[in-house]
């Protein structure tokens, strides 16, 4: 059963993630279970399709204090990460890449002329909304935290001017994408902003960066902030990984989605990547943060 076929389950995480944060200390596998209301038999089971690793590691991944964990010892430093294409091993999956670097007037027509498709699909992390245009996908977001309305407006408002249709190719691309079996995207945006994007794929599943590294790997090591604007406008979340970014001080910082939502992503990723065993081809790219 593959992970982006069980949205119930990042439903039961988003409850569990409540309940230990709620707790003044670590809980068992029998009181998390309890207070969802579910046999410890089936919270282990739902966790074990879900992620790979008991309710009890996992718990070491959703707290707080990983991002620190994660900043100290899967630090990647751009500068030196594999350049080979986006089918190397860094890469969540092998995607096709085009990109349009607008100009301030085009950006300002608001994707005048444009067809964009849209379709709902399930995904790891609960309901996902996937757009599309004739080269690929070119938006994803999700509905876990904010609702399915807010996330539709929050896309759409990206290209104002553009005609918006349901379209089921949209939801194929996206389940393509979302099962690793490749696919296009479409990346509209400032030239600082393909940079910065290009950059985000370049972190490896599990790893992290910081705000500064991505500035850096951009072109314009003095344009932190623009940088982390940058990231947050990515419009292909998961896929272009902008939950990877953290602050230089072990911090999460934003996520559009919502910061539950990032820390999931990234206690996912670290959990499979643990039940995956480690993997030789990015030795070379961590280094510690400076």
């Amino acid at each position: 059963m593959s992970p982006h076929d069980t949205p119930y389950h990042y439903a039961l995480i988003a409850r569990a993630l409540a309940v230990i944060d709620a707790a003044p200390r670590a809980l068992t596998l029998a009181e998390i279970s309890a207070q969802m209301g579910l046999s410890e038999a089936h919270f282990q089971r739902v966790f074990s399709a879900w992620v790979g690793v008991s309710p009890q590691r996992y718990q070491q991944y959703l707290a707080l204090g990983h991002a620190r964990s994660l900043l100290a010892q899967r630090f990647t430093t751009l500068a030196v990460a594999q350049d080979v294409g986006l089918s190397g091993t860094s890469r969540l999956h092998d995607l096709f890449l085009t990109w349009e670097a607008m100009r301030p007037g085009e950006y300002a027509r608001g994707g005048a002329g444009l067809r964009i498709g849209w379709d709902w699909v399930d995904s790891a992390f609960g309901p996902a909304l996937v757009m599309a245009t004739e080269r690929g996908i070119c938006g994803l977001g999700f509905a876990a935290e904010k609702g399915q309305d807010w996330a539709m407006a929050d896309l759409q408002a990206r290209w104002p001017k553009a005609q918006f249709a349901a379209d089921a190719r949209a939801g194929d691309l996206g389940r393509s994408a979302l099962a690793g079996r490749g696919g296009a995207l479409h990346l509209m945006g400032s030239p600082l902003n393909i940079k910065v994007w290009e950059a985000l794929l370049r972190i490896p599943p599990a790893h992290v960066t910081s705000y500064s590294q991505i500035a850096a790997a951009a072109g314009a090591p003095r344009a932190v902030r623009a940088a982390a604007t940058a990231v947050g406008r990515n419009p292909i979340s998961l896929l272009i990984p902008c939950h990877r970014v953290l602050r230089s001080t072990g911090e999460l910082g934003g996520y559009h989605w919502g910061l539950p939502l990032k820390r999931a992503m990234l206690g996912w990723e670290s959990a499979r990547a643990e039940a995956r065993g480690p993997d030789p081809a990015h030795a070379q790219e961590i280094a510690a943060p400076r």
